[in-house]
């Protein structure tokens, strides 16, 4: 009985540090205030437009980013580019109209379905992989636009 309470205590102490993200996405843009988003053209939901990409999901970024302190610094590039640098954690963040079936989801973390359009399809961003930490974050966000009814339009 004793080492199972130890047990259980020892759980519940792991347990408090999940989700983590293992290269330190979170803390990374807690301390440098920069969130790397990588934007595909997908209209209306993204337009790679140099620095100032225009769309439904560059506008919700914008918006995730004001809520924790952070500038967006804008990538442009295709699906394949953009999945290669959230692999390789050179994006903590991508948008371009993803689909929830997105052939992505080897490479890279996929956030709730945030909309799901007339034509059944479930929208989602896609993150770094293993990043849960900051997943979490992005989902909760997520969460909240889409029961803000001033949130999430098509």
């Amino acid at each position: 009985m004793r080492w199972a309470t130890v047990i259980l205590g020892l759980s519940t102490i792991a347990a408090c540090s999940l989700p983590r993200d293992p290269e330190g996405t979170t803390e990374r843009i807690a301390k440098e205030h920069v969130l790397r988003v990588g934007v595909t053209n997908n209209p209306p939901w993204a337009e790679a437009r140099g620095d100032t990409p225009a769309g439904i999901e560059p506008d919700l970024v914008r918006h995730f980013a004001s809520s924790i302190g952070a500038k967006v610094v804008w990538t442009a590039g295709s699906e394949t580019s953009l999945a290669q640098s959230l692999k390789h954690h050179e994006l903590d963040l991508a948008v371009g109209g993803f689909d929830a079936q997105t052939p992505w989801v080897s490479i890279a973390g996929v956030t709730q379905s945030f909309i799901k359009t007339p034509d059944k399809k479930k929208h989602v961003m896609l993150t770094a992989p293993g990043e849960n930490g900051f997943l979490l974050k992005v989902d909760r966000f997520l969460i909240e636009q889409r029961h803000d009814p001033k949130g999430i339009a098509p």
